[in-house]
């Protein structure tokens, strides 16, 4: 007699009934490059998530900077709570709207697997050091990660990720149209999240004056409606208030456009959905104008305050001498990195190996370094 326990196929059975014709259902996967058995109690794409979760590339990304170099305080972001807040607007998008929250999720837990050590300028400046040998694209690395470097099977190299999954990592490498919608979602979600969370963080650095602040249109408008219900809120927690009402706002908007989007491109499954004109998930274009301006108010006020591109020029500076010191002498790799030297070239084993690197390791790899020249 069976127990009260849920087997694969009656999640995939759920999958069918509660999902929307266009949501990616898990048995209806393309697939694994390389076949495997299915799980007795997980489907494709749960499997996937848990994969990505206890790969190594995962657990790094905890001592990866977001934005301010890690360890310059305790409250700010990383690589890894980026990426879990990526997935829990992932879910939240993707359940609103009838999708595969598995999917969404797992897409989103991945999509930074191949990021460098110290945000944006780590990878801007391994993409200099790379630029006569193939160039470097953090979305690109990611795919690398989850279909070469990780090795925790012994029958293939990376991890053996679902079709869909992969897809939605690949970005800007696309030739047959648009992915899931739930790739869609995870690529928005994560613009929602480094929007929001980036102007939290920096509130936190003290790094935005109220009046820089007061000078941006989302954050104003949030600040009104925040203010409006609660009259007497003071910093800290007003900051906080406008921060959970801007990601309100954001995920209310994408819902609403996005669920009217599909209902007038009416999509009868994926495939319809990649073969699109245009992405189905979408902001209403008022935000997406404000969301421009926001961008551009977080490079100009955020991204290369002196604070933080001081900071990050000093730790790019060791990047570049460590990845130069690696390609003088190999030796130095580890052995895994060192046997795929013939097959993949020096300059992209380095690469890989850099790239792979926590802020913490590149310091002390760096330190070495200097204290012993090659």
């Amino acid at each position: 007699m069976k127990g009260s326990w849920k087997t694969r196929e009656e999640m995939e059975a759920t999958e069918r009934a509660t999902l929307a014709p266009f949501a990616q259902k898990s048995p209806e996967s393309r697939g694994r490059k390389f076949p495997e058995q299915s799980h007795a109690y997980r489907t494709e794409f749960q499997r996937d998530r848990a994969r990505i979760i206890h790969s190594r590339a995962f657990r790094r990304l905890e001592y990866k900077t977001q934005v301010f170099l890690n360890g310059t305080g305790d409250h700010l972001r990383t690589r890894l709570t980026h990426s879990i807040e990526v997935a829990s607007i992932s879910r939240t998008i993707a359940r609103a709207l009838s999708l595969n929250e598995d999917l969404a999720e797992a897409i989103a837990l991945a999509h930074d697997l191949g990021h460098t050590p110290f945000g944006h300028s780590g990878e801007e400046i391994l993409a200099e050091c790379m630029r006569d040998h193939g160039g470097f694209e953090h979305n690109r690395q990611s795919l690398r990660v989850v279909e070469l470097l990780e090795n925790a099977y012994p029958d293939f190299l990376g991890l053996n990720l679902t079709f869909e999954v992969r897809e939605g990592l690949q970005k800007h490498e696309r030739e047959d149209g648009f992915p899931t919608l739930e790739a869609q979602v995870a690529d928005l979600a994560d613009e929602i999240t480094y929007y929001s969370h980036d102007l939290d963080d920096a509130v936190d650095f003290e790094i935005l004056t109220a009046a820089q602040l007061d000078e941006n249109e989302v954050w104003q408008k949030s600040r009104q409606r925040v203010l409006a219900h609660y009259p007497d809120a003071r910093e800290p927690e007003l900051h906080k208030l406008i921060i959970r009402n801007i990601i309100d706002v954001q995920v209310q908007d994408v819902v609403m456009t996005s669920a009217a989007s599909i209902a007038q491109a009416s999509p009868q499954n994926p495939d319809d959905v990649r073969k699109q004109p245009a992405k189905l998930i979408r902001y209403s274009e008022d935000l997406r104008k404000a969301n421009a301006a926001l961008r551009k108010f977080l490079y100009a006020n955020v991204y290369y305050h002196p604070r933080v591109a001081e900071v990050n020029q000093r730790a790019c500076e060791m990047l570049k001498k460590v990845f130069e010191s690696y390609v003088a002498d190999p030796g130095q790799l580890g052995d895994l990195a060192t046997r795929r030297l013939e097959q993949e070239g020096l300059h992209r084993t380095v690469c890989d190996y850099v790239a792979g690197m926590t802020d913490r390791y590149l310091m002390e790899e760096y330190a070495r370094i200097v204290r012993s020249p090659v």
